[in-house]
């Protein structure tokens, strides 16, 4: 039975930057924006004001993904997901101090950053593994989110915790262990995620913000 977290104080803007996937997945907005609303309630940071926080999920392909991994990590390749933190003081577990963090005399929003995620990448992942693209995407925007909260996985007992949180939301959507290996043709597989870069000039899914901010207006 698919459980429910209760309001998370999140606003998500989703932007659809490659026409694939809605035909890949429809729904694919809603279904992303709920994973990092899920992610996000599981691990709501600390000292949270009642403005909440804001982040962006990016629907990009390939060809994005690649540019983006070559600026930002030096790799001339495309991966499935990355986030872009924009407060890293929420690795240290204390977003007040971070100057990306709540103003409590504004109360404006903290800005959690971006999550990126590519379309064939994830799509030729999810074939490999005999799994649904819906439930590899919400794995890899609740992987992202979490790295945007201030969670890594450097280190095994790090490692450990984050996993830990990724089953827990997985499971509120009826999706199986992603962490379980599976037999694909004779081999056991795990697909390993991409990582995060903690740096506060996060890529264009800012502009799905915008978007939002000018439209209530």
């Amino acid at each position: 039975m698919q459980r429910t977290y209760p309001k998370s104080a999140l606003e998500v803007g989703v932007r659809v930057e490659a026409a694939a996937w809605s035909r890949a997945l429809p729904g694919a907005s809603g279904l992303a924006e709920r994973a990092a609303q899920a992610a996000f309630a599981a691990a709501r940071p600390r000292g949270l004001s009642p403005a909440g926080a804001e982040a962006a999920v990016v629907l990009a392909d390939d060809a994005r993904m690649r540019a983006l991994n070559r600026v930002w990590r030096g790799q001339d390749k495309p991966t499935n997901v990355l986030a872009f933190a924009a407060c890293p003081a929420l690795g240290a577990r204390n977003p007040a101090r971070d100057g990306q963090g709540i103003s409590r005399a504004t109360g404006q929003p903290m800005v959690l950053g971006d999550v990126v995620v590519a379309l064939e990448t994830a799509r030729a992942e999810a074939r490999t593994e005999g799994k649904p693209l819906a439930n590899h995407l919400r794995h890899l925007v609740v992987h992202g989110m979490l790295h945007l909260l201030g969670h890594d996985h450097r280190r095994a007992p790090a490692a450990r915790r984050m996993e830990r949180l990724e089953r827990k939301v997985l499971a509120t959507f009826d999706v199986p262990d992603p962490y379980a290996p599976r037999a694909v043709g004779g081999i056991a597989r795990v697909t390993p995620l991409g990582v995060h870069s903690h740096d506060k000039r996060a890529p264009a899914a800012r502009t799905a913000r915008k978007k939002r901010r000018r439209s209530a207006r």
